[in-house]
């Protein structure tokens, strides 16, 4: 074990020490149940199922130890920030579901915000025209980090173990370190390749030489600013000396972040979206999540046709669930933003009545047009990270959060050693700025001060009669809502059970491109046939999601854990 300096091996001793005391981490660990990379788990206690084993570990010996699924999620989370760099995050932002025993529910927003100075006229270049660069990929397009916040405020409301217990187990990751993957060593290995932040490379390589698997990744500078939050919560990342390499990053790069808009972020507790798709409670996350509206709202439209007798995956399935994508995500540009900026209207949107008004203008047999003079859709990365969580008691905790692309900005922070975000690049480009390529101008979710951006995040958690059923969810852009609806209907019309309802093929329509893309086998020939003799255009794409889920078995009670095999390292952990 590496020691930085005699402060930290002295925090390290003492918290170790505590957490022993407590609760041995051996007995901890013998009451686990593991499944390989990938493979599909059952256990009686509780579930953790997330992009990575450690991660996942993390979170079920929490359980174990007798924390609840808040707990666990913070510390999964946690560790994820460690061995999942490109979504795993503290310098992104994000949202949680939280199903209590008692069938409750309640949403945490903990997305980013714009800072002080942020203004719709931000994204340009020198010349003053819109600059995608400038959007995506600059200091000027990091967010103000919400994920440290989140958990901080999850867990003062809802929390039951000790907070340095939850963020400890990421630290002995980030400074003892983990093993690469195939997989993921060759992820890091292209990021490096294309970045040229000295921070980065330094922090995502051996002096320049990409890791290759096998390899141990240890993050030094990580640990530090894990080890300020264990020690001082949330002020330990939006105050003193993590806010002031922030900021000190921000200023040299022409970002806007100060140490001003980092001592001003809040989390926020929300009602979350719930809808009723025949007799299945489904609670989701509101603006400024796009994500429950958007998928209730399908539902509703849905729920005026026999899915079940149309069958999986069939030419008439498809069309219906492609015609009720279209004027959602119609909807989703048109009217959602962040509500505390933006008077959504969620009641109408998610209504039988408008439902009804929008399948009035679906024709069973012909594809609707979506014309390039409408709304346009924002550009969203696919890059993001969804993990579920059941305890013991039947609490239960759908979690999605990001960096928006893949690694975020790219910007490790130097002497802080995490990856800041991209979000600001989820805000429209500029006002009035509406291109066939899929920029939107439209006012509501331009960049204003303190304004959270648009996302398709859509954590997820299924009841019925009192009883909890299911926590979903998935990455993707805005293909989240997408994924997240077939998993209902696969649940629901279908009558799937898991690793079934997971594994099933998707398929992803937007509005705009007009377009049906499906997963590379997700639909027979036969059916691209009779869906483009309706008017549908039908493109292939590689896997769509990543919905590491949990189903409650009905009869047993039994948690069944299922990482999503498009991720073979993903993993369940649980405990008996």
């Amino acid at each position: 074990m590496r020691i930085r300096n005699g402060v930290f091996a002295w925090t390290r001793i003492v918290v170790a020490l505590l957490w022993v005391a407590v609760v041995p981490l051996d007995a901890a660990a013998q009451t686990l149940v593991r499944g390989a990379p990938g493979e599909t788990i059952q256990a009686a206690g509780g579930m953790v199922v997330s992009e990575h084993p450690e991660a996942s570990r993390a979170g079920a010996e929490v359980l174990a130890a007798g924390g609840n699924a808040v707990d666990a999620a913070i510390a999964t989370g946690f560790a994820l920030a460690v061995t999942h760099p490109s979504a795993g995050n503290i310098g992104g932002g994000g949202f949680m579901i939280v199903r209590f025993p008692d069938g409750t529910t309640t949403a945490l927003d903990f997305r980013e915000r714009a800072p002080a100075a942020a203004h719709p006229e931000m994204f340009v270049d020198a010349a003053g025209e819109y600059s995608s660069t400038v959007h995506h990929r600059s200091h000027l397009a990091v967010g103000v980090p919400g994920t440290v916040a989140g958990f901080d405020k999850a867990h003062r409301l809802y929390g039951a173990m000790n907070w340095e217990r939850l963020v400890y187990p990421s630290i002995v990751l980030a400074e003892d370190g983990f093993e690469l993957s195939e997989r993921l060593a060759g992820s890091i290995a292209r990021f490096v390749e294309r970045v040229d932040y000295p921070a980065t490379i330094a922090a995502f390589s051996s002096d320049g030489v990409p890791y290759a698997a096998g390899d141990t990744l240890r993050q030094y500078d990580l640990a530090g600013s894990l080890r300020r939050i264990m020690l001082n919560r949330s002020a330990g990342f939006y105050q003193g000396e993590t806010a002031r390499l922030i900021a000190e990053e921000m200023q040299r790069g022409g970002g806007m972040i100060t140490e001003a808009d980092l001592a001003a972020y809040r989390a926020r507790e929300r009602a979350p979206i719930v809808g009723d798709y025949r007799g299945y409670d489904v609670v989701s996350m509101p603006p400024p999540s796009s994500g429950g509206v958007a998928m209730v709202q399908m539902l509703e439209i849905l729920e005026g046709y026999d899915i079940e007798s149309l069958g999986h995956n069939t030419s008439r399935s498809i069309h219906l669930m492609a015609e009720a994508m279209r004027r959602a995500y119609r909807d989703r540009a048109t009217y959602l933003a962040d509500p505390d900026y933006v008077d959504v209207p969620i009641h109408w949107l998610t209504s039988e009545a408008h439902a009804a008004t929008l399948r009035a203008t679906i024709d069973r047999s012909i594809a609707s047009v979506s014309s390039p003079a409408d709304v346009q859709m924002v550009a969203e990365s696919m890059e993001t990270t969804h993990y579920s969580v059941v305890d013991g008691s039947g609490m239960a905790v759908s979690v999605t959060y990001t960096l928006e692309g893949g690694y975020g900005s790219g910007i490790v922070v130097p002497g802080a050693g995490f990856l800041l975000n991209n979000e600001m690049g989820d805000f429209n480009a500029r006002p009035g700025l509406t291109t066939e390529t899929g920029l939107i101008g439209t006012e509501p979710n331009l960049a204003r001060p303190g304004q959270r951006m648009l996302s398709s995040m859509t954590p997820t958690i299924l009841a019925r009669d009192g009883e909890l059923v299911a926590v979903i969810g998935s990455p993707g852009g805005r293909t989240i809502i997408n994924t997240v609806l077939q998993l209902v209907i696969n649940l629901v019309d279908h009558r799937m059970g898991f690793p079934q309802a997971v594994e099933a093929g998707r398929i992803h329509h937007q509005w705009l491109p007009d377009r049906i893309s499906a997963e590379e086998g997700a639909l027979s020939a036969a059916t691209v046939e009779a869906l483009e003799a309706m008017g549908h255009t039908i493109s292939v794409r590689g896997g769509q999601g990543l919905a590491h889920s949990i189903l409650i078995d009905a009869s047993t009670g039994a948690r069944i854990g299922t990482p999503d095999a498009r991720n073979p390292d993903a993993g369940a952990v649980g405990h008996r």
